[in-house]
């Protein structure tokens, strides 16, 4: 891949094409300084100002700008979550949100008693939860612990959110105009789309791990750095090892799309370029040497426990979940031109809106194909883009919601492994970066051609295009509400007069994936007690194949029923004789009703199992350790 620059402008080797009077200062400048024995700028200032521009990826100016819109975009987004965020709950991401505030709290308890951040107790107990298992972002997570023990993990869930959506757009930016040769403009608005293009404002409602991808950006950087011959290897290499590991903390599945995606353009070019590819891997293959031998010591042990440590699973269990076709060109429900009420036309889940790039987007990506074809490198991208639509159509491809009998790619590459535990729809992740660099390059491309055009006649034409491709999917605010009051019997230090260290306090139902709001209560509390089962991924059955939540015990799954169920679940000796059984395996001292689901059926049923409860702090509260046991398990 090679840059492209505009004509008349000049590649600096450090920051990118540049454009004479947007640049600040140039080496002819500085020697003319010291020709005429002026005093140059001093250290801290040539430092910071070179920080500027590495980090922004061009001129200072430009670049800070560009960053700062993004981070206000970004703001508005989450505005309704800004409003208050240790009361206010994005509602389109079900429980995801107290399950990532309980990632954060725990993480951050982990680092103020040098706990162990790959596993705990508080959840699930006795069995506990692999927390590495489960992507809790101990990448943001443990430097962030300060902040969740200082101000809640409320507000490191908003910041990370926030940060994540408008980071990864400047670390987009900075990779097309500095590495890709980019313009200032073309840059912005291929980097603005890759940070708010409508899969990702999806996963910004439950899963900062789809949303905080700037350290991709860099990756990519390195790799073409290294491709190009720029650079020692071992230097490079160095840092792509250390950008691969922190990544791993980060987020592993985006790491493997990532690959996936990566193979893929690299395959097309080499078909297209083939003497430019061999040559670009000739250099690739010693700075991947040193980005392996970096990356292997930093996360050997924390695979391990992922996959072979306590409470690991082989692989997770998700039915069919492939875009229906007609989801490629639709609008997603918070883009400007999407429905408002969900469910709506080829929805799917709220927070897994994987595609959605609406009509006029998609005409104007396969228009672009084809009037920079000639280029292998928008070849390659357009082979990304199709892969990534054809894998993410699933095991059978659905046309408007009708199973047309015609087997997609994924029913191959899904058994392959580590593909066997990704949602399909998510390929269309690949698309994102493809089409934000193709919006780059198609661009510069038009300005180049338009050249005999007057400048704003060129510029409105350009803008007329992307307003019809790109308003329609500009993303609304995301609706966050205010969350019920946590009781006070968890606020206030009531729960301590009837749980005793190393024993726990048992909710009724358990937390689960359709209500996890005992978590949040155990968080107000100070995680001061552990709790049975949760909403967590870990393993089901002999075979250990991943799921979400525990496997439930007899009296889990009678509260569940007398929760879900119109009609309340009888309750006899049996049950009765299962509860002693399961009060002793969780070591319960107390079990406890808050304001939840159907709390009046609860009620009923836990009266039948354990008599006559006692109000206190906002619950109904029940001592069971004398049915318990001292040391039942």
């Amino acid at each position: 891949m090679t840059a492209e620059t505009e004509p008349g402008t000049e590649t600096h080797p450090e920051t990118g094409p540049e454009t004479g009077p947007e640049t600040e200062t140039g080496p002819e400048t500085e020697t003319a300084h010291r020709a005429d024995g002026a005093r140059g700028p001093r250290p801290g200032e040539r430092l910071r100002g070179l920080l500027r521009a590495r980090l922004a990826g061009g001129p200072p100016r430009i670049g800070l700008a560009v960053t700062a819109g993004y981070m206000l975009a970004a703001f508005v987004l989450f505005s309704q979550l800004w409003a208050d965020p240790g009361r206010r709950y994005l509602v389109d991401g079900g429980q995801d949100q107290t399950q990532w505030e309980w990632f954060f709290a725990v993480t951050a308890r982990a680092v103020a008693h040098f706990d162990d951040p790959f596993f705990t107790r508080l959840q699930n107990f006795p069995a506990g939860v692999n927390l590495m298992a489960n992507t809790v972002m101990l990448g943001v997570s443990v430097p962030l612990a300060p902040v969740t023990l200082v101000f809640g993990p409320s507000v490191t869930w908003a910041l990370v959110l926030t940060g994540g959506v408008g980071g990864s757009a400047a670390a987009w930016y900075r990779l097309f105009r500095r590495h890709l040769g980019r313009s200032p403009a073309a840059a912005a608005v291929g980097g603005g789309f890759c940070g708010f293009a409508p899969p990702i404002v999806s996963h910004a409602n439950a899963h900062p791990n789809f949303v905080l991808l700037a350290v991709i950006p860099f990756m990519i950087g390195r790799l073409v750095r290294m491709a190009r011959g720029e650079g020692r290897p071992a230097r490079e290499g160095l840092f792509l090892g250390l950008l691969a590991a922190y990544q791993v903390y980060l987020g592993e599945e985006i790491l493997l799309l990532t690959a996936t995606g990566l193979v893929v353009f690299a395959a097309a070019y080499a078909v297209f370029r083939p003497a430019e590819a061999r040559a670009a891997a000739r250099r690739l293959a010693a700075g991947l040497g040193f980005a392996l031998i970096i990356f292997l010591p930093l996360t050997t042990y924390a695979l391990l426990w992922q996959f072979f440590g306590t409470q690991s699973y082989d692989g997770l269990w998700h039915g069919p979940s492939g875009n229906d076709l007609v989801r490629i060109t639709a609008f997603a429900r918070q883009s400007l031109a999407g429905h408002p009420a969900f469910p709506g036309p080829y929805d799917a889940s709220t927070t897994e809106q994987n595609a959605f790039f609406g009509w006029p987007l998609a005409v104007l990506v396969v228009a672009l194909v084809a009037w920079l074809r000639r280029d292998p490198v928008v070849r390659a991208l357009a082979a990304v883009t199709a892969a990534g639509v054809l894998l993410s159509l699933g095991p059978e491809i659905t046309v408007n919601g009708r199973p047309t009998g015609v087997p997609g790619p994924w029913w191959v590459a899904g058994r392959l492994p580590l593909f066997e535990s990704v949602l399909e729809s998510r390929l269309t992740l690949l698309c994102v970066p493809a089409a934000g660099l193709l919006l780059a390059i198609g661009i510069d491309r038009f300005r180049e051609a338009s050249a005999r055009l007057p400048r704003r006649t060129a510029w409105a034409l350009c803008g007329v295009v992307l307003a019809q491709a790109l308003v329609p999917i500009v993303p609304k605010p995301l609706t966050a509400e205010d969350r019920a009051p946590v009781p006070a019997f968890f606020t206030d230090g009531m729960w301590r007069r009837h749980v005793r260290p190393g024993r726990t306090l048992v909710t009724a139902p358990p937390p689960d994936i359709p209500d996890a709001r005992p978590l949040h209560w155990q968080v107000e509390a100070g995680l001061g007690f552990p709790l049975p089962e949760g909403y967590f991924v870990g393993p089901f059955g002999p075979d250990r194949l991943g799921g979400y939540g525990a496997p439930r015990r007899p009296t889990s799954s009678l509260l569940a029923r007398a929760r879900d169920d119109e009609v309340p679940p009888e309750v006899t000796d049996r049950e009765r004789l299962a509860l002693r059984a399961d009060l002793a395996y969780w070591r319960a001292d107390a079990v406890v009703l808050g304001p939840v689901i159907r709390r009046q059926a609860l009620y009923e049923v836990l009266v039948r199992l354990l008599g006559p409860g006692r109000f206190e702090g906002g619950v109904w509260v029940w001592d069971v350790r004398h049915l318990a046991g001292e040391s039942g398990g």
